[in-house]
């Protein structure tokens, strides 16, 4: 997201694959991670007609937002939600359809910023890690209650991480005498955990590990697994959706998503395309696309990215053409 000192990723690219689906009279986009409106704004700037309704579940992201867009009047609108929840927020607006949807998922640039949210582990700080400060157990609640295999399987799965059995044991034992509260004592046990010639590669030891309880505490991966269909859904003919990853889990379900949706589902020997059979999808990329250095060098978080995005070429089953 958007910083002094952090630009969105991929931010020209991203405002030139929405465009054409904004370029009419009354257009609405959906920015699904909001953020502080990075992305929002430079749409704003750039299709004069278009609104936007920003979905945030982070309080202080919509608060820092609105002051931010606050000269695009009410061409912005933001909404404290959860992106799963975009049925409900549209529906609460009154809108059947939309013509974009954005997602930028991951950590924003401010929450890693912000000592007290726990998301960052270079300075010990309260394991909270919720994007939504308001709700829900906190990282501190997931290492002092899940069981060792419990805590395995997190960091197997989210953070990838080799030595996740090590590590869940070794947090367990820590545990029976004194809590886990703040991230300083948890980055001290993964350095005494993994072996010193892994710790030389791949980044900072703690990485891995910080990752997988930030997707477990706020469910990502189960939140973005309904979202995705919701925004295929939500958008018109013309309409497209948008999504920039940065975990190969996120961005596996989101090709498994796209594939689904713009696979013409026929034999492939056949003749001819049979009515009602043609995909109500087209990719508007070609596989993912990636930063390049340059980027990469300006804003390291971009090095891991991958786009993607889809606009809707037919109406949804059941719509009146």
């Amino acid at each position: 997201m958007t910083t002094p000192r952090h630009a969105p990723v991929l931010l020209d690219r991203v405002v030139a694959l929405l465009a054409p689906a904004l370029a009419h009279e009354g257009s609405v986009l959906v920015d699904c991670t909001l953020g502080l409106g990075g992305h929002t704004e430079a749409v704003l700037r750039a299709c004069a007609t278009a609104r936007v309704i920003g979905i945030d579940r982070d309080t202080t992201a919509l608060a820092m937002s609105a002051e931010r867009l606050a000269p695009f009047g009410d061409r912005f609108q933001g909404v404290h939600a959860v992106y799963d929840e975009l049925p409900d927020v549209l529906d609460t607006l009154g809108l059947h359809a939309v013509d974009g949807v954005l997602f930028d998922l991951g950590v924003s640039s401010m929450q890693l910023d912000v000592r007290d949210r726990g998301f960052a582990y270079a300075a010990d700080a309260p394991l909270d890690m919720r994007m939504d400060g308001t709700t829900g157990p906190t990282a501190a609640d997931v290492l002092n209650t899940y069981s060792a295999a419990e805590l395995t399987r997190v960091l197997k799965e989210y953070g990838e991480e080799k030595f996740a059995r090590k590590i869940a044991g070794a947090i367990v034992r820590r545990r029976e005498t004194e809590p886990w509260t703040t991230s300083g004592p948890l980055v001290e046990l993964l350095y005494a955990e993994i072996p010193a010639p892994a710790r030389r590669t791949g980044g900072h030891p703690a990485k891995r590990t910080f990752q997988a309880l930030r997707m477990e505490v706020n469910d990502e991966l189960a939140v973005l697994r309904r979202a995705i269909p919701a925004a295929l859904d939500a958008v018109g003919p013309g309409g497209r959706v948008v999504v920039e990853s940065y975990h190969s889990l996120e961005d596996r379900l989101v090709k498994r998503a796209f594939s689904d949706v713009t696979r013409l589902d026929v034999p492939l020997d056949l003749p001819f395309v049979p009515e009602g059979s043609e995909p109500r999808f087209r990719a508007v990329t070609r596989g993912a696309e990636r930063a390049d250095d340059h980027e990469i060098s300006d804003n390291p978080r971009a090095a891991s990215v991958r786009l993607r995005a889809v606009e809707r070429v037919l109406p949804p089953s059941g719509a009146v053409r």
